[in-house]
This record gives C-alpha cells, sequence and structure tokens, in this order.
C-alpha cells in the first residue's frame, strides 16, 4: 500500500496544539475521506511560535503547519485544517494563507466548532450533533469540501482523523 501511495497524492488533516512560546503541530496523512485509517502520521515540535494577535492567528499557527506538512514524502491533494479559510468575505483566514503559502496550487479546507461572524461557511451537521461545523474552503467548491467532511469516518460530530490529530499534537 505504501508504494501505490507515494504515486497519489494525499490527504492531511493538522492541528497545532501550544505550549507557552512553543508549539507541537501534528498531520495525519490519509488517502480516502471515508478512512479511518491513516497512512502516516507526522509530529513536529516548534521552539518559538509568535503570540497570539486577534484575526491574525495566521502568524501563529501557518509556520507550525508548514514545518509538518514539509516532512510528508508525498504530494498532497488537500490539507483540512482546525479553523476557518475565511474571516469574511474576501477576507483570508489561516487556511487563505496556507492556500497561499502552498503556491495556491493545493486546496485548504477548513473545519471550525464555532462560527466567524462574517465567515462565509457551510454549517455541517454530523452523527446526531445537534452543534454544527463550520466549513469554509479555498482551491475547492465549498459544497463539495462540506460533502467531503460529512463523508469521512466517524459516528460523531468531529471525524475521526480530526479527533486523532488534535489528540496527536496535544500528546506530542
Amino acid at each position: 500500500m505504501l508504494a501505490g501511495a507515494m504515486e497519489l497524492p494525499l490527504l492531511a488533516c493538522v492541528d497545532v496544539d501550544y505550549r507557552g512560546e512553543a508549539a507541537v503541530a501534528a498531520a495525519i496523512l490519509f488517502l480516502d475521506w471515508s478512512t479511518a485509517d491513516p497512512l502516516a502520521e507526522h509530529v513536529v515540535a516548534v521552539e518559538h511560535v509568535a503570540p497570539y494577535r486577534p484575526g491574525a492567528f495566521y502568524e501563529r499557527e501557518l509556520p507550525c503547519i508548514l514545518a509538518v506538512l514539509a516532512r510528508s514524502r508525498w504530494p498532497i491533494a488537500t490539507v483540512v485544517v482546525d479553523g476557518h479559510v475565511w474571516l469574511g468575505e474576501g477576507v483570508p483566514g489561516l487556511g487563505a494563507h496556507l492556500h497561499a503559502a502552498l503556491g495556491g496550487q493545493t486546496p485548504v479546507v477548513g473545519v471550525a466548532k464555532s462560527p466567524y461572524h462574517g465567515a462565509p461557511a457551510v454549517t455541517l451537521l454530523r452523527g446526531d450533533s445537534t452543534r454544527p461545523l463550520y466549513v469554509t474552503a479555498v482551491g475547492v467548491e465549498l459544497a463539495i469540501a462540506a460533502d467531503n467532511i460529512r463523508r469521512m469516518h466517524g459516528p460523531h460530530r468531529l471525524p475521526t482523523l480530526l479527533k486523532r490529530v488534535d489528540r496527536l499534537c496535544r500528546d506530542g
């Protein structure tokens, strides 16, 4: 399976956990939206991160995500981030900044647990949850991005691999 995967662009879920001025970034690489099984997992410690600034979260998170994505030996077809791609119509959030940093060629899908006022998002209910996820995207149609997140493995609000990448960076 690994040999064939080297030829296929992979999907990636990424997350970052902060520890004072340091952080741990994690990435899970997988082949299909509906899988529960990652192909690879990467964890990177980042010693110095920028301080948090409201509306400029990307300054803190983007270098960490780029560092962990650089660990992949395979091309990435789409990156799923914990957060918003857009903060408003034409106002870039973390996902839009990541898309630009990746050369504007790799679609980025944002999955947030809370809305951002003015962000163009699709609300998505998964499983039996009454609390929606907020999906935003760049480089892929928003409806397709939301459908891909809906199809991700897991019976609950958060897909299995999004929970796993969160745990991976917290435990890293």
